[in-house]
C-alpha cells in the first residue's frame, strides 16, 4: 500500500565527497531505506565514540545495526566457505545503495538469554573456564587423589556432573498436599487435581473403581495406606475396564493400565513436548537441593578438591568483588592463574556488576546486565580497528554507574576501535564524540537523520526531539505531592541479599524504588505479590515478550483483532461468499495460505549455503489465499489492514469503538508508530511492557488497583518518557497505586514516595537506605541515589 509522503528535511551534517580510499576515516552510509529509513546518506567518523539518538521507532536501530552491522556481517560471511556458512546464523542484506569505509563489526544486543539454568555468569563470560583451570592445576587435592582434568569441575559435562541430579543441582518432588489441594474431595468430584482431564482422567478414575477403591467417598475419608498407593506407586497393574454407559454411547470393555498421580506429574514434566502441559505439570511439584549434591551440581571427586579452604562451588556462590579478594591471598604456582583471573573480573566489577556470582543463572540477569557481562569480555578481546554496535548499555544502569561505563567505551575507542552506540541516556550522549540524531519523530514520520556532527551542534536543529531534554535545562514544573489512602506492608523479607527487611509502600500515589544494581530492588517489589491487603487487584507489567513465535503480534494480543475479523465478516462480501470470522486469521486452515501455513514467509533449503527465508511465492507475504483477500473493508484487505501502523490504524477504525479504544490507549503509551501486524518476536522489552500496559489501560477499571512495573523507560528517548509517565500518574489521579523500580532520575524526581535501597549491591545492599518523599531522600547522606537526585530536582530535566 502506498505511503505517505513525508516533507524533507534540512540536515545539519558535515558533507564529504564519497571516496573508496582506504584511508578515508568515514564510514559512508549511502541510500539506506532498511524499515522505516528515508534513502538516508549520513557519514560517520571511525575510531570515535558515536552515540545514535532519536525517540523510540524513529530508525535509530535500523541505521545503527539493521544497516552498519548487517553490512559488515554480510561482507563478512561472503568470505567464509560456504559450506561453514550453513552453520552461522545470519542477518539479512541490508537495503543500502552503498556503504565504504566499513571495518569488520562486533555486535552487543539487548538479547534476552535462553531460558536453561546451564547457562550463568561463569559460562557467559567464560571466567568459569578459568576458575576450573585454577583447581584442576593448584587445587587441593585429599591424600591419595588422582589429579583431575578441568572437565570434572563443570557441572555441565558428564565428567563433573553430579549423577543424581545430572548437574541441575536440585531435583523435583512431589506431596500429597500438592496432589490433592481439597481433601474434602472425592475422587470422582476431581480430589486428584494433577490428572489430566477429559477420557484420560476418566480412565484412571475407572480403574480405580475396578481395582476396588472407593471413588465417591472424601479423600480424606480414605486409609492413608490406600492413598499412598494410589499417589505414589510405581506398580501398572493392568486390569478389564467395564465402563458406565452413558447417553447414546455404547462403551465396550477395554484394558487399562493404572499410573499413579507422581507417575503421571513426573512423565509428562520430563517426557511431554506440549509446553502447556509441561507448565500443568509443574504446579505439582517441588523443587529441593539435590540430596547427593547439596545443590552444588558436582561429583563428589571435584567437591572434595579446594582453594583457600573452599570448593569450587562455593567460591563459585561469592559475589565477584569477594571472588577476587580471595583470589589476592594465592600464592606459588597458583599466583599466575589466580592473577588472570582476577585481571579477567575486574572489567565485570569495574561495569557495575561485581555483585554478581559466577553461578548466578544467566535467564535470572537484565537484558542490560547480560549486555555488559558481553561488553566486559570484549575488553579483554584485544580486537582493534573494529566497529562495536551497542544497544543501550546503559539499560538499567543506576547513574553512579554511568561513569564506570563511559570509561569503558573511551578504552575501547583508545584500544583503536570505533563504538556505535545506540543509547538514550542523557550523560551517555554528551560524553560522545559524534552525534547522529534520527527523527524527527517515530515510524513513517522518522527514518531520517537530522544531524551528523559534534554533540554541541544539534542545539541548533530546531526539530530535533533530543536537542530539547540536551540543552534545555530549565526547571520542570513543581507538582503537588499526593497524600497518601493508606499503606501496605510487605516483609520482613529474606530473600538473596535482602535480610529481614520491612518497607511499607503508600497507596493511592505514585513510588519510585531505586538504588544501584543488585541492591535488591526487584527482590523487594516482587515479594508485593505475595501481600493483596489493601488493594482489590494486583497487576505487574514486566518485559517478557508477548509471545515466543511470529504469529503473535501487537494485534492479537490486545484483542482489538477479533473485532478487526468480525468488522471483515460483516462485509457484504464476506456474507454472500458464507465467510465468518475464521476466515480472517491467519492462524487455521480455510482463509490462511496453506503454502506458507500464514507464516508470510517460507524457508528455502540450499545445497551447501544456509536455509534462508523468503516472501511466500504464493501470497507474496500476506499470509492469506487470494479468495480471502479479496474482501475489503474501506478499500483495504486484511492484510493491508495488518499493515497500517496504530497511528494509520486509528484513523481507519475511528468510528469501530471497540477497535478505537485499544488503539487509542496504544497511542497514548506512545506506540503509535508499530505495525499492528508487527511479529512479537521483532519486539523490544521496553515495548512489550508498553503494549501489556496498554491492553491493562483499555479495560473499564473501577476497583483500587496496584500496578507494578520494573524498569518501565527501559529503551525510552526522554520524550517518550514523558508520554509513559503522563499515563501511568493519570492512573493515580484516578485512584490507582503505582509502583516502579527506576534509575530514571526525572521520574523519580516527580514521584510522590522514594524507597531507596543499597548502599551497594550484592551483600553490600539489601537494606533500605532511604524512605520519604524525593526532597528527603536527595537529603540522605550514604545514598548513592541522593546527589543524582538532588541534581535532578535542582536542574530540572
Amino acid at each position: 500500500m502506498s505511503r505517505p509522503a513525508v516533507e524533507p528535511l534540512s540536515q545539519t551534517r558535515t558533507e564529504f565527497p564519497l571516496t573508496p580510499s582506504s584511508h578515508d576515516p568515514f564510514v559512508r552510509v549511502r541510500g539506506a531505506r532498511e524499515h522505516n529509513l528515508k534513502g538516508v546518506d549520513v557519514d560517520i567518523p571511525r575510531d570515535v565514540v558515536a552515540v545514535f539518538t532519536g525517540v523510540s521507532g524513529s530508525g535509530k536501530s535500523s541505521l545503527a545495526f539493521g544497516t552498519i552491522y548487517a553490512e559488515a556481517q554480510r561482507r563478512y560471511f561472503e568470505s567464509v566457505a560456504p559450506y561453514a556458512r550453513r552453520l552461522i546464523h545470519q542477518v539479512g542484506a541490508p537495503k543500502v545503495d552503498e556503504i565504504t569505509g566499513l571495518p569488520p563489526a562486533v555486535s552487543l544486543q539487548q538479547r534476552r538469554s535462553a531460558p536453561t539454568s546451564r547457562s550463568s555468569v561463569g559460562t557467559v563470560t567464560n571466567l568459569s573456564n578459568s576458575l576450573r583451570m585454577l583447581f584442576s592445576r593448584a587445587g587441593e587435592y585429599p591424600p591419595g587423589a588422582e589429579r583431575l582434568d578441568s572437565d570434572a569441575f563443570s557441572p555441565n559435562t558428564a565428567a563433573g556432573a553430579c549423577p543424581q541430579c545430572h548437574g541441575l543441582g536440585e531435583v523435583h518432588r512431589t506431596t500429597e498436599e500438592l496432589l490433592v489441594p481439597d481433601p474434602s474431595l472425592s475422587i470422582r468430584e476431581g480430589a486428584i487435581a494433577a490428572w489430566p482431564g477429559a477420557w484420560q482422567g476418566k480412565n484412571l478414575r475407572d480403574i480405580l473403581d475396578t481395582l476396588g477403591h472407593d471413588v465417591d467417598r472424601p479423600w480424606r475419608d480414605l486409609p492413608a495406606e490406600q492413598r499412598e498407593w494410589i499417589l505414589f506407586t510405581d506398580e501398572q497393574p493392568v486390569v478389564t475396564v467395564h465402563p458406565v454407559r452413558e447417553a447414546n454411547r455404547i462403551q465396550r470393555p477395554y484394558q487399562g493400565t493404572y499410573m499413579s498421580a507422581r507417575r503421571y506429574v513426573m512423565k509428562t514434566f520430563s517426557d511431554s513436548k506440549s509446553p502447556t502441559l509441561r507448565a500443568k505439570a509443574e504446579r505439582f511439584l517441588a523443587s529441593a537441593p539435590c540430596p547427593a549434591c547439596g545443590g552444588s551440581r558436582l561429583r563428589p571427586e571435584a567437591l572434595a578438591v579446594t582453594f583457600a579452604g573452599r570448593t569450587i562451588a562455593e567460591l563459585a556462590a561469592l559475589p565477584l568483588t569477594e571472588l577476587a579478594g580471595v583470589l589476592d591471598g594465592a600464592v606459588g604456582t597458583a599466583r599466575v592463574l589466580a592473577d588472570d583471573l582476577t585481571s579477567r573480573i575486574a572489567p565485570v566489577v569495574e561495569l557495575g556488576l561485581g555483585y554478581l556470582s559466577l553461578d548466578r543463572a544467566t535467564p535470572t540477569l537484565s537484558a542490560g546486565e547480560l549486555q555488559r557481562l558481553r561488553l566486559a569480555t570484549q575488553l579483554r578481546s584485544g580486537l582493534f580497528g573494529v566497529v562495536y554496535v551497542l544497544d543501550e548499555p546503559s539499560a538499567g544502569l543506576h547513574p553512579a554507574d554511568t561513569e564506570a561505563l563511559l570509561t569503558v567505551l573511551e578504552r575501547l575507542k583508545a584500544a583503536g576501535n570505533s563504538v556505535f552506540v545506540v543509547e538514550h541516556h542523557l550523560d551517555v550522549v554528551r560524553a560522545a564524540d559524534w552525534l547522529v540524531d534520527v527523527g524527527p519523530r517515530a515510524g513513517e514520520h522518522g527514518g531520517r537523520v537530522l544531524h551528523s556532527g559534534p554533540v554541541k551542534d544539534l542545539a541548533s536543529v530546531a526539530r530535533s526531539a533530543t536537542a530539547r531534554f540536551l540543552f534545555d535545562r530549565s526547571p520542570a514544573p513543581v507538582r503537588e505531592v499526593r497524600s497518601p489512602r493508606g499503606r501496605l506492608k510487605v516483609g520482613p523479607v529474606t530473600r538473596h541479599n535482602l535480610r529481614g527487611v520491612t518497607a511499607e509502600f503508600p497507596l493511592g500515589v505514585f513510588t519510585a524504588v531505586t538504588g544501584v544494581s543488585g541492591s535488591g530492588k526487584s527482590t523487594l517489589i516482587g515479594e508485593i505479590t505475595q501481600e493483596r491487603a489493601g488493594v482489590d487487584r494486583l497487576v505487574a507489567v514486566d518485559q517478557r515478550p508477548i509471545g515466543r513465535t511470529p504469529r503473535s503480534n501487537l494485534a492479537t494480543y490486545t484483542g482489538l483483532f477479533d473485532v478487526v475479523r468480525k468488522v471483515f465478516a460483516a462485509t457484504d462480501a464476506a456474507r454472500e461468499r458464507g465467510y465468518g470470522v475464521g476466515r480472517f486469521s491467519f492462524n487455521v486452515a480455510g482463509g490462511r495460505c496453506e503454502t506458507c501455513q500464514g507464516e508470510g514467509f517460507v524457508s528455502v533449503e540450499l545445497l551447501f549455503l544456509p536455509s534462508t527465508y523468503a516472501p511466500c511465492p504464493d501470497c507474496g507475504g500476506a499470509r492469506y489465499e487470494p479468495e480471502t483477500l479479496q474482501v475489503t473493508y474501506r478499500g483495504l484487505t486484511i492484510a493491508q489492514v495488518l499493515d497500517l501502523t496504530v497511528e494509520a490504524a486509528a484513523d481507519f477504525f475511528a468510528d469501530t469503538p471497540a477497535v478505537a479504544r485499544s488503539l487509542t490507549t496504544l497511542l497514548d503509551v506512545g506506540l503509535g508508530y508499530l505495525r499492528l501486524g508487527q511479529p512479537a518476536t521483532e519486539l523490544s522489552g521496553g515495548e512489550a511492557q508498553r503494549i501489556k500496559l496498554a491492553s491493562e489501560l483499555q479495560r473499564v477499571r473501577r476497583a483500587h488497583t496496584l500496578y507494578l512495573l520494573d524498569e518501565p523507560t527501559t529503551g525510552l528517548h526522554p520524550a517518550d518518557v514523558e508520554v509513559l509517565m503522563r499515563q501511568l500518574h493519570g492512573l493515580v489521579d484516578a485512584g490507582h497505586t503505582v509502583i516502579v523500580v527506576e534509575h530514571d532520575m526525572s521520574v523519580v524526581a516527580g514521584a510522590d514516595w522514594v524507597i531507596d535501597l543499597g548502599p551497594g549491591g550484592g551483600d553490600a545492599g539489601g537494606r533500605i537506605v532511604a524512605a520519604g518523599t524525593p526532597p528527603e531522600v536527595a537529603g540522605v547522606a550514604g545514598s548513592a541515589t541522593a546527589p543524582y537526585l538532588e541534581r535532578e530536582l535542582r536542574a530540572g530535566r
